[in-house]
């Protein structure tokens, strides 16, 4: 027996146009998912509205009660009933949809919050005398006089009581909150110059959550005192300054040292035009710039801003506001990656301080820590083989050079190595001069102000990697023919698109052609990546291209190759090295852009300032 299809209709159905309010309470459920999107619309109409001080009070994680004050522009009596009409608003003029500088501008929020919660609204603007309004379950009351001195207070109280089904799907109170405090710190950093108070009234009592006075300060110095506040002054110890420019796109804010990793992607922000969102091009962006210094589990940390002409970038994709589409997206994306990598090197050596930090707690005792960065100690068989493979700089030691007989190993200097210049002349450089060796495996070097920790093959393996992309760089990827060409069907649209990219598929060492139909040709591979199949490394660019609208799987995979090769390549743990050898090393660190962490993310140095090893001693 054949079960009934319940979306067909046994008799034909009849079409009605919905009232207001179903039409509104349909319309809550896209634009108000929770309390935290309430909180987030009418937080954003205070900023529309010039305020400078936001103060929002919520009860039960805003399910009872969300109350949001601010000193704006307010509203007159004769204004209240028109906010709380469906599609009113004060942002656009409706001529250019494109053209949008303000947060809301869909003239939804009022009148879908009045439909599923009890809504009051009280303004003053300059000039008038306070009003108040009501509506509740879309049923609107008079408007009447009321007392304030300026601005506007939104009061909703029992969020979704005209809509009990959607209380089940809430969830806990502290969850509820959590995501209400997420809201804010987003808008207060896309909005430095506004105050903002976060608090928790929930039974009677007030708990405060959030107090951030207006920044008065020159933009970046603003946004570095309100990071500061919400992301610990840690962060922007730790963080570069970024300021770039490129078709017609800014790239602004502060991106952290990738040795100020952290375990998840929570601390990523990413505005556009002033506008938090939730991009996932975007943000594969931001981590497709750290792909090359931070391991798979590591995540960066960043507050980024991308400023643009409104219209090349349509704001209105979905009611929430929080996705955008750029006219250019691979622009967008190239503007993050290449923005934040020369960043990056531009800071040459440098490593986080919490480096330092978690090293100095290491030392207290009665505090066991379970390693975080610790290199693989080898056995001497394992030690003589690996040397086979180290750079070319230095020598091949022999059995009885890791027998601990130094005097029978020469070891050639490299040319980088300056034996003309005393080494206690040298404590001026940043990394300063090599002054012993412990375990073969760590350098220490004596700075002016305190002494320098150096994992060896860490930072040598760094040296060699970018030594390696230089050269690749420069020559550019060989290439190795298929005797029989890989022939890949594809659907039509994608072959097209594929096809558009040969050019810079051809860059990577990846060479294709048209086929015919929707089939194309694979004539030649990456040398480096040996035998390999072609339809599985299509199929996934094909993959990551619909994904993300670009491509970086045949880069990372080359990247991967070349610091395995620079791995095997690099001084290795238990290798004992000469002064002069040590320097050298360190020398080349201070030239190498990245030099401060390994391949893998690791720190290739700690430094110890002189006071802090004071305190160890109890000696400050």
């Amino acid at each position: 027996m054949q079960a009934e299809t319940p979306h067909i209709f046994k008799e034909r159905p009849l079409i009605r146009q919905l009232d207001d309010a179903a039409v509104n309470r349909i319309a809550a459920g896209e634009v108000v998912e929770r309390p935290a999107s309430a909180v987030k619309e009418l937080t954003e109409n205070a900023i529309d509205a010039g305020a400078r001080r936001i103060s929002i009070d919520i009860a039960d994680g805003g399910k009872t009660l969300i109350r949001i004050t601010d000193d704006g522009h307010g509203m007159t009596a004769d204004d209240l009933p028109l906010a709380l009409s469906r599609h009113a608003t004060s942002k656009i003029d409706g001529s250019d949809l494109l053209n949008i500088e303000s947060f809301g501008f869909r003239g939804e929020a009022l009148p879908s919050l009045g439909a599923v919660g009890r809504l009051s609204i009280t303004s003053r603007a300059a000039g008038h005398e306070g009003a108040e309004i009501t509506v509740s379950g879309s049923v609107q009351s008079a408007v009447k006089p009321a007392a304030l001195s300026a601005g506007t207070v939104v009061e909703l109280r029992d969020l979704f009581f005209a809509t009990p089904a959607r209380l089940k799907f809430m969830r806990s109170e502290r969850a509820e909150t959590q995501a209400i405090s997420d809201v804010i710190r987003r808008l207060a950093m896309a909005e430095p110059a506004i105050g903002f108070v976060l608090r928790d009234v929930s039974g009677g009592a007030q708990r405060m959550i959030l107090q951030l006075a207006p920044e008065d300060a020159p933009y970046f110095e603003a946004l570095a005192n309100r990071l500061s506040k919400l992301l610990g002054q840690e962060f922007i110890e730790n963080a570069l300054r970024i300021e770039t420019e490129r078709e017609h796109l800014r790239l602004t804010g502060y991106a952290a040292l990738p040795t100020y990793s952290r375990g998840a992607a929570i601390n990523q922000y990413i505005f556009v035009n002033g506008r938090p969102v939730r991009d996932k091009t975007l943000n594969g962006a931001l981590r497709a710039a750290y792909s090359d210094v931070l391991s798979r589990d590591r995540h960066p940390a960043a507050a980024l801003n991308i400023t643009c002409d409104p219209h090349l970038v349509d704001v209105n994709v979905h009611p929430a506001k929080s996705e955008v589409r750029f006219r250019d997206p691979s622009a967008a994306r190239s503007l993050i990656v290449s923005g934040l990598r020369a960043a990056l090197s531009e800071e040459g050596h440098r490593a986080s301080s919490t480096v330092a930090a978690a090293a100095l707690d290491a030392l207290k005792p009665g505090q066991p820590r379970a390693p975080v960065y610790q290199m693989p100690r080898l056995s001497t068989k394992s030690k003589v083989e690996s040397y086979r493979f180290q750079s070319p700089e230095f020598a091949e030691p022999s059995a009885s050079y890791v027998a601990q007989e130094p005097q029978q190993a020469k070891p050639k200097t490299p040319a980088t190595a300056d034996d003309s210049q005393p080494i206690a002349e040298q404590d001026h450089f940043p990394l300063g001069a090599a002054r012993g060796q412990i375990h073969e495996n760590y350098i220490i070097a004596q700075t002016e102000n305190g002494l320098v920790i150096v994992d060896q093959h860490a930072a040598h393996e760094r040296l060699v990697y970018e030594k390696l992309k230089a050269q690749m760089a420069e020559t550019g990827v060989a290439t190795q023919a298929l005797l029989i060409p890989d022939i890949v069907e594809l659907p039509a649209e994608t072959c097209a698109d594929l096809l558009q990219r040969s050019q810079e598929l051809a860059e990577l060492g990846l060479i294709i052609e048209a086929f015919g139909g929707s089939a194309i040709a694979v004539r030649e591979t990456p040398a480096i990546l040996g035998p390999v199949s072609a339809k599985p490394l299509i199929m996934d660019l094909v993959d990551e291209l619909q994904d993300l609208g670009n491509s970086e799987k045949i880069k990372t995979k080359i990247q991967e190759i070349l610091s395995r090769i620079s791995c095997h390549g690099s001084i290795r743990s238990g290798r004992r090295m000469r002064p002069e050898e040590m320097n050298a090393l360190l020398r080349d660190m201070e030239k190498t852009p990245l030099s401060g962490q390994c391949n893998h993310g690791r720190p290739t140095y700690i430094e110890l300032k002189l006071a802090d090893i004071e305190r160890l001693f109890g000696r400050s």
